[in-house]
């Protein structure tokens, strides 16, 4: 029987604005990746067709600034790319995980090109300097590892 974490995204001053179930797939001392199903409305979303019952592949990190998701087709599991999430690093006990959205996020499609989104309202947060330095550090280690297709986009299956 597998394990089910409950994950709670927070905002920036740690208030909860959404939470959802997924099944554990692997946990390491400073990680967990889960399996969770996209449940809202079908929607296009940057050149990425989003659909109710895409599987996302969720890679939570306690020690490093953002988390990363593998994103699958829910018809073909074909993989579409993978979405980022800056955030300071999760919180992970008890079967729950706990991750600060700090608005900026980063798309890298199949091909490893890749978008940064919601940079205005990231520069909009009220973040101590060294969050927010940490959160563009996030950034720039995200593109350099799309660019050399290594660390979360080595492959989009987990190891």
């Amino acid at each position: 029987m597998s394990e089910k974490i409950i994950v709670h995204k927070l905002n920036e001053k740690g208030e909860e604005v959404w939470r959802y179930e997924g099944e554990m797939l692997e946990s390491t001392a400073t990680s967990v990746t889960l399996e969770a199903f996209f449940d809202r409305e079908d929607v296009d979303f940057h050149e990425i067709s989003l659909k109710t019952g895409d599987r996302f592949v969720e890679t939570y990190h306690t020690d490093l600034w953002y988390n990363t998701f593998a994103i699958f087709d829910s018809e073909d599991d074909r993989f579409k790319g993978w979405y980022c999430n800056i955030t300071r690093p999760a919180k992970i006990k008890n079967g729950h995980v706990y991750a600060d959205d700090l608005a900026l996020d980063i798309i890298v499609y199949p091909d490893r090109s890749w978008l940064i989104l919601d940079e205005d309202e990231f520069d909009e947060l009220v973040l101590p300097r060294e969050d927010r330095d940490k959160a563009l550090n996030a950034i720039e280690v995200l593109i350099e590892y799309a660019r050399n297709k290594e660390g979360p986009f080595r492959s989009p299956r987990p190891n």
